[in-house]
């Protein structure tokens, strides 16, 4: 027997947490109160993951209920916030009690890793789709944007490059070996709350990476209405990523990529040798890639000395976009 969409919501996502931030109101009543503290402001962000579109339909669910909230937790890490709350919207083609069972193990357990409250959403039927709603907390008037990019800033990316995307092509070859890091950081990202709120009071733009870092650097660029200048050689890629470089003979692939959800931020000249970018280059897998320059566009230099301008990435509404794969 089927189980009602109330069953399924009882059952296996309303479940008590140490929450960071208890909601007044929770699952169980038409909408959700929840108590925003005194001099913060709320960061809200949706994603929607469509099956065939963001991921494969042979996804294990317990992954994939992780993936699903580790998206949209990589957007509040890119404007400094502490997560708080999320809601989730979950469509399904039926009630697999497995299934949801497993998704929602996933999904709660990185909840609960970050303190964060499931507090509402909606359950329907129709073809797979996971819509989640992230709400975080920061100082008023504190958020990272990607506006604040200036002349003579470095720019930074957190942890590698590529990886993700190898993970993929992994991934729709139907690879399984869980202990491979491609396939992991493809299907279980990580994500950079942490740093996120370190670069608070530090960064001067920042973004996640999901659609690829040549698209979201752009991102950056056309806000804060300034060029990059980034070198390849200072990129942080695997070394199984340059072997895959070296056979398709294109140094330009892990910069439109996507599905990393590492950060890319840029950081004031004035804090090259401040003794807080030290620790947290010591401590935090950072690197510097590149600078900020005057004019517009994103300029890379090769390991020959050529010069590429790029800024191509995932989009939606693409012909050439096709299955499984990048946030937004």
């Amino acid at each position: 027997m089927a189980l009602s969409e109330f069953t399924l919501i009882n059952q296996y996502f309303n479940k008590n947490v140490d929450a960071a931030f208890p909601a007044a109101l929770g699952i169980g009543d038409d909408c959700a109160l929840v108590d925003i503290p005194p001099n913060m402001q709320l960061v809200v962000s949706t994603d929607t993951l469509v099956e065939t579109v963001h991921f494969l339909s042979n996804s294990d669910p317990y992954l994939l209920g992780h993936k699903s909230l580790a998206v949209n937790l990589s957007d509040l890490s890119a404007m400094g916030a502490k997560p708080a709350w999320v809601s989730l919207a979950l469509t399904l083609p039926k009630a697999d009690d497995n299934w949801v069972k497993e998704f929602s193990k996933g999904f709660l357990s990185l909840a609960q890793s970050h303190s964060m409250q499931l507090i509402g959403g909606d359950t329907t039927q129709g073809p797979l789709s996971i819509s989640v709603t992230v709400m975080g907390l920061l100082p008023k008037g504190k958020a990272l944007k990607r506006s604040g990019a200036n002349v003579g800033d470095g720019v930074y990316v957190s942890g590698t490059i590529g990886s993700a995307g190898l993970g993929l092509i992994k991934a729709q070859q139907t690879a399984t070996d869980a202990s491979d890091e491609d396939l992991a950081q493809y299907l279980k990202p990580t994500s950079n709350i942490d740093l996120g709120e370190q670069l608070l009071p530090l960064a001067s733009a920042c973004i996640d990476v999901s659609d690829g870092l040549a698209a979201d650097l752009t991102h950056i660029l056309n806000a804060s209405g300034v060029a990059a200048r980034v070198f390849h050689k200072n990129l942080p890629m695997s070394d199984r990523v340059k072997e895959h470089i070296e056979e398709l003979q294109d140094a330009l692939w892990p910069y439109s990529t996507g599905d990393d959800y590492q950060l890319c931020f840029t950081l004031p000249k004035a804090l090259t040798n401040d003794k807080t970018i030290a620790e947290l280059t010591a401590n935090k897998s950072i690197t510097k890639i590149g600078s900020i320059e005057a004019g517009d566009g994103l300029t890379v230099v090769l390991p020959d000395g050529s010069e590429k301008t790029i800024d191509k990435g995932f989009q939606h509404f693409n012909s050439s976009a096709s299955e499984t794969s990048h946030d937004k």
